[in-house]
Protein backbone atom coordinates (compact mmCIF):
# COMPACT_ATOMS: atom_id res chain seq x y z
CA UNK A 1 0.00 0.00 0.00
CA UNK A 2 1.30 3.40 -1.20
CA UNK A 3 1.57 5.62 1.85
CA UNK A 4 2.94 9.42 1.23
CA UNK A 5 3.67 11.57 4.19
CA UNK A 6 4.63 15.45 4.11
CA UNK A 7 6.74 17.72 6.16
CA UNK A 8 8.18 21.05 6.54
CA UNK A 9 5.45 22.98 6.21
CA UNK A 10 4.97 26.04 8.29
CA UNK A 11 4.69 29.90 9.24
CA UNK A 12 7.26 32.26 7.34
CA UNK A 13 7.78 35.79 6.45
CA UNK A 14 7.27 36.45 2.77
CA UNK A 15 10.91 36.62 1.45
CA UNK A 16 11.81 33.37 3.07
CA UNK A 17 12.09 29.80 2.47
CA UNK A 18 11.04 26.56 3.34
CA UNK A 19 11.45 23.13 2.52
CA UNK A 20 8.91 20.58 2.05
CA UNK A 21 9.57 16.98 2.26
CA UNK A 22 7.48 13.72 1.24
CA UNK A 23 8.49 10.69 1.83
CA UNK A 24 7.22 7.65 0.20
CA UNK A 25 6.84 4.41 0.47
CA UNK A 26 4.87 0.87 -0.58
CA UNK A 27 5.63 1.31 -4.31
CA UNK A 28 7.97 2.70 -7.26
CA UNK A 29 6.62 5.71 -8.69
CA UNK A 30 6.71 7.31 -12.36
CA UNK A 31 6.80 10.34 -10.64
CA UNK A 32 5.89 12.58 -8.33
CA UNK A 33 4.45 15.80 -7.59
CA UNK A 34 3.09 18.54 -5.34
CA UNK A 35 0.22 20.34 -5.75
CA UNK A 36 -1.22 22.91 -3.33
CA UNK A 37 -5.24 24.31 -1.97
CA UNK A 38 -5.14 27.62 -0.62
CA UNK A 39 -8.27 28.69 1.00
CA UNK A 40 -11.37 29.10 -1.40
CA UNK A 41 -9.63 28.00 -4.51
CA UNK A 42 -9.28 24.93 -6.15
CA UNK A 43 -6.10 22.74 -5.70
CA UNK A 44 -3.56 23.38 -8.16
CA UNK A 45 -0.44 22.14 -10.03
CA UNK A 46 2.66 22.96 -8.47
CA UNK A 47 6.12 21.00 -9.64
CA UNK A 48 6.41 18.09 -10.60
CA UNK A 49 9.39 15.13 -11.27
CA UNK A 50 9.67 12.04 -13.17
CA UNK A 51 11.43 9.23 -11.06
CA UNK A 52 13.71 8.10 -13.42
CA UNK A 53 15.46 10.69 -15.50
CA UNK A 54 14.17 13.74 -13.32
CA UNK A 55 13.11 15.73 -14.90
CA UNK A 56 11.09 18.43 -14.02
CA UNK A 57 8.48 20.99 -14.44
CA UNK A 58 6.74 24.24 -12.93
CA UNK A 59 3.70 26.09 -12.92
CA UNK A 60 4.60 29.69 -13.93
CA UNK A 61 3.49 30.79 -10.64
CA UNK A 62 6.51 28.98 -9.10
CA UNK A 63 8.93 28.80 -11.46
CA UNK A 64 12.52 30.15 -10.64
CA UNK A 65 11.26 30.44 -6.88
CA UNK A 66 10.93 26.85 -6.29
CA UNK A 67 12.64 23.70 -7.07
CA UNK A 68 11.71 19.74 -6.83
CA UNK A 69 14.64 16.98 -6.31
CA UNK A 70 14.52 13.42 -5.23
CA UNK A 71 16.53 11.09 -3.00
CA UNK A 72 16.58 7.60 -5.23
CA UNK A 73 18.08 6.03 -1.67
CA UNK A 74 15.01 8.09 1.07
CA UNK A 75 12.43 7.67 -1.28
CA UNK A 76 11.81 11.26 -0.98
CA UNK A 77 11.02 14.37 -3.43
CA UNK A 78 11.09 17.67 -1.82
CA UNK A 79 10.01 21.14 -2.77
CA UNK A 80 12.67 23.93 -1.54
CA UNK A 81 11.04 26.93 -1.81
CA UNK A 82 12.40 30.67 -2.07
CA UNK A 83 11.73 34.04 -1.84
CA UNK A 84 7.79 32.97 -0.67
CA UNK A 85 5.09 35.09 -1.25
CA UNK A 86 1.68 35.68 0.51
CA UNK A 87 -0.31 33.99 -2.26
CA UNK A 88 2.08 30.77 -1.80
CA UNK A 89 -0.14 30.66 1.25
CA UNK A 90 -1.75 27.05 1.26
CA UNK A 91 -1.92 23.57 2.03
CA UNK A 92 0.76 21.74 0.10
CA UNK A 93 0.15 17.86 -1.36
CA UNK A 94 2.17 15.58 -2.09
CA UNK A 95 1.24 13.05 -5.06
CA UNK A 96 2.53 10.13 -6.57
CA UNK A 97 2.09 8.46 -9.94
CA UNK A 98 3.03 4.87 -10.46
CA UNK A 99 1.67 4.12 -14.20
CA UNK A 100 4.71 4.79 -16.44
CA UNK A 101 4.66 7.90 -18.97
CA UNK A 102 7.03 9.50 -21.16
CA UNK A 103 5.75 12.93 -20.84
CA UNK A 104 5.21 15.17 -17.95
CA UNK A 105 1.75 15.09 -15.91
CA UNK A 106 0.37 18.07 -14.37
CA UNK A 107 -3.47 17.21 -13.81
CA UNK A 108 -4.56 15.67 -10.76
CA UNK A 109 -6.32 13.02 -12.41
CA UNK A 110 -3.20 11.96 -13.46
CA UNK A 111 -1.83 10.94 -10.10
CA UNK A 112 -3.04 8.13 -7.90
CA UNK A 113 -1.91 8.49 -4.45
CA UNK A 114 -2.00 11.25 -2.12
CA UNK A 115 -0.90 12.16 1.09
CA UNK A 116 -2.71 14.80 3.75
CA UNK A 117 -1.18 18.25 3.10
CA UNK A 118 0.79 20.44 5.04
CA UNK A 119 -0.28 23.95 5.93
CA UNK A 120 1.94 26.55 4.55
CA UNK A 121 1.51 30.22 5.83
CA UNK A 122 3.60 33.00 4.26
CA UNK A 123 3.03 36.55 6.52
CA UNK A 124 3.25 39.91 4.51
Amino acid sequence: QVQLVESGGGLVQAGGSLRLSCAASGGSFNAMGWFRQAPGKEREFVSTIKWSDTTTYYADSVRGRFTISRDNVKNTVYLQMNSLKPEDTAVYYCAARIQWSRSVKIAESDYDNWGQGTQVTVSS
